[in-house]
This record gives structure tokens, sequence and C-alpha cells, in this order.
């Protein structure tokens, strides 16, 4: 199930982080020429409405098509997009999501179904018009019948967030939203619940604290400072490099591995999310924007100017809430096991339970040309992982080796060896059934990544 759930959130994210770009220009357009904003301009100002409307889900549209059926599904992808948008007052990002990728699945279907009987000579003539009636009958199907939908949906979600806000409880999100980030399922939070609503409070209020249940790095700065106190073994010798990564970086699966080693510091950052929360709610605290990645300096950029001295201070008391919890976890609870062991004991109970193999780590033979380090969102962990990864093989004076990284439900076919996290093992098995696994624990300085260069020297150099 969890896997089903991460694949899904994976899918999801996959559509968004793409374009985080854009998400970003338009949070900063609103930031600074809104009526609250920075330099008020009334003339920029109407760019924030038409993005977030109409930009947007059109992007968002356009590449959950494309990762269906290329191309053609981007290009009918937004064709459909269209219907949801025009009937809709408010943004349609959960419609994009869904009518984007079935669109693409649609034009992949039609084209398996026409390859080979289209006569010589008229395959653009087909190629083009498939497109665009196929695309106009799912554009009126999309304004007709999910448009109502997805407003219901939305409508539900924001009942249920509103009750909790009425209700001063909204900081009890953080009992699901902790646990879930730590299970690798903070991109299907983030970008399929959250972020839309957000982005529709933005409409209404200019900001919203959505943006920040989520990204608050208050939560895992604590427990990532509470092992450099009171960790043990490469935990806390590696706790001070993952804080700059957790909290300037914004990386936030730096930290997971740091809670799963022991289950319990889930009630710290289950506490420290509910104080960062809190704070956030009593002191009407809101980002503009998705702030991606979660770094103390993207969020910052994507606050509203009169938010400073509540962000920092929720951020703060996150951050020492979680801490104050998780010193006396760590030393009364804590394990005489290092990180890597914890982790490998842990996975290997997991899959014993589920009567699931456990996966090997790489055992390289013959010349490799390309090596993949993938995260769920292949944007995150995995690029830090990635660029680690070259520096070693650089130094080492191994050459002709692409290194990238990856999405872990997507990986090309052409990579020899995949790096990924334990947790994500299974994933990338079965995304690319061909590659080697190196499965690692600790993104900064796992071991297996001198093992693996010594493995390349032997066979590369």
């Amino acid at each position: 199930m969890k896997e089903r759930v991460q694949t899904f959130g994976r899918f999801l994210s996959g559509m968004v982080m793409p374009n985080i770009g854009a998400f970003i220009a338009w949070g900063l357009i609103a930031a600074l020429f809104i009526e609250t904003g920075w330099v008020p301009n009334a003339a920029f100002a109407r760019l924030v409405g038409p993005m977030s409307h109409v930009m947007l889900p059109l992007l968002i549209a356009y590449t959950g098509g494309k990762v269906v059926a290329g191309d053609r599904g981007g290009l009918i992808g937004a064709i459909t997009a269209m219907g949801v948008i025009v009937a809709s007052e408010n943004p349609m990002f959960l419609g994009a999501m869904a009518v984007g990728p079935f669109a693409g699945w649609v034009i992949k279907r039609f084209d398996k179904m026409m390859d080979g009987h289209i006569p010589p000579g008229f395959e653009m003539l087909v190629n083009n018009f498939s497109v665009g009636i196929i695309g106009m009958i799912l554009c009126l199907l999309a304004m007709l019948g999910v448009t109502p939908l997805v407003n219901g949906l939305t409508a539900m979600m924001s009942s249920g967030v509103g009750f909790l806000v009425e209700h001063s409880l909204l900081p009890l999100t953080s009992v699901f939203i902790e646990p879930a980030k730590v299970l690798f399922l903070n991109n299907a939070l983030n970008q399929g619940i959250f972020s839309p609503l957000g982005i529709q409070e933005v409409q209404e209020a200019g900001k919203s604290v959505f943006f920040l249940l989520e990204a608050n790095p208050g939560p895992g700065l604590g427990i990532l400072l509470a092992y450099c106190l009171a960790g043990k073994g490469s935990a806390k010798s590696s706790a001070p490099g993952a804080v700059i990564i957790h909290f300037l970086g914004g990386i936030h699966e730096i930290y997971f591995p740091y809670i799963l080693m022991n289950p319990f510091l889930l009630l710290a950052v289950i506490a420290g999310g509910a104080a960062g929360v809190l704070t956030f709610s009593l002191l009407d605290v809101g980002l503009v924007s998705t702030a991606s990645p979660g770094s103390i300096l993207a969020i910052t950029m994507m606050a509203e100017r009169h938010c400073y001295a509540g962000l920092f201070l929720g951020v703060v008391l996150s951050a020492a809430v979680s801490f104050a919890v998780a010193m006396p976890l760590l030393k009364f609870l804590g394990k005489d096991t290092t990180l890597e062991e914890a982790q490998a004991q842990k996975d290997a109970m997991k899959r014993q339970a589920k009567g699931i193999a456990q996966p090997q780590a790489a055992s390289v033979s013959g010349k490799i040309n390309k090596i993949a380090f993938a995260c769920d969102a292949g944007m995150g962990s995995s690029a830090m992982g990635a660029t680690v990864l070259k520096k070693k093989i650089s130094a080492a004076g191994i050459e002709g080796i692409e290194v990238i990284h990856t999405p872990v439900s997507s990986i090309p076919q052409d990579v020899q060896i995949v790096v990924t996290h334990q947790e994500l093992g299974e994933r990338a098995a079965h995304s690319n059934p061909n590659a080697e696994l190196v499965l690692i624990t600790n993104f900064l300085a796992a071991p297996e990544y001198e093992t693996l260069v010594e493995d390349l020297k032997k066979r590369n150099l």
C-alpha cells in the first residue's frame, strides 16, 4: 500500500516539479506587486490571476500528458485542460492533474490502435486531426463532467481544513503530515493536497499557511540538532552536514533515516510540527506560493512581507520543541547500532514479514557508462547524491561515466547502476529491472559510495 501511495505521489509530483520555476515566477510576482507586496504595482499585479488560473494548470496538464504519451500527450493534455480551466472560477490544479494524464493515455491508446493501419502519405493528416478531434471531445467532456467533480472534491477538502482552522485544530494535521513525510509521502501531500488548497487561498487572502504545513524545516532541524549532541556513531558524525543540507538546501529527505533509526522520534517531529503550525496560525503567517525546495531561504523568499517575524518564530519554535522532545528519546531509548545497521535491520525485518527477498547491492561487471541516483521526485536527495557521487568518481580519476538523477519510478533503461535509498529499493527494481542496485541509508557518507568507486576503478580504468 505504501509503495502504491508513493508511486501515486511521485506521479503527482512529476507533473508539478518540472514546472516549479513557473510557480516561483508567479510567487515572486505576487510577493512583489500585489496590493500588500513589496512594491505594489497594479499593472504588474494583473499577471497574478491569469498565471494561476491558466498558465500553471496548462503547464501541469501538458507535463502530465507528456509523461504518458510524449509530445502528443502533452498537447492533447493542454487542450483537455482548457475545459476545466474555463468552467471553474478557481485555479484548476487538481483538474489539470486528472485530465492531463488521462488525455495522454487516450491518445496513446488511439496511436496504438492505428499503428500499421494508416495509408502511406496520410500520417501527418491523421496525427494532426486525431489530436484536434479527440482533444476537442475530451475538452468538452472535461468541462461538463470533470469540473463539477473536482469542485466538489476541493470544497470537501476545504471544508475539512476549514473545520480545523475554525476550531483551532490545524496543528493536529501534523499527526498525519510528519509520519507521512518520513515514509517518503511528502510529495503526495504537498503537490496533491496542500499546494492546490494554498493557491486557492492565495486568491482570496494573498497568502496561505498551507504552503508551510509540509515545507517547514523546523521539525527536521530539531531532530538533526539532537543527533549532533546525543547521537552515536555515524549518525552523530553525519548530522552536522545534514543540518546544512536540510535547513539551507531544503532537502528534507536527509533527516528521514535518522527518524527511521529510532521511530520514537516521530513524537518529536509531530510535536515540533504542531508547534510550528500553531504559531503560524496564531500570527497569521503564510506564503504567497509553494516553496521548493523547503529551505529557510526559499520559504523566506515566498513569505508575505509582513510575516517574517512570525515565520522565523514558528520555524525556531518548531525546531526547539522537536529538539526538546528528541533529546530524552535519544538518550534513554537510543540504540547502540549505527545509522546504517539500524536501517538495514529494519528493512530486512520488513521484507521478511512481507516475504520479499532482500535486494542486493550492485556487483559491478563490465564497463559502466551510466549511473543514476534515484529518489522519489528525482530532484531533491537524488540531485544531491548524484553530485556527491560525481565528485568521488572524478577524484578517483575515472572518466566516461555519466551520473544522472531521476525519479525512482521512471529510471532510464540505459542506466546500468542505480543508487537509491533502501526504502525505495523495491520501486527502483520495478522501474529498471536490468540495472544493478546500490542501496544506501546515508546520503552524505554512505560507505557504499567508496565500494562502488573501487569497483568502477577495476572495470573502467
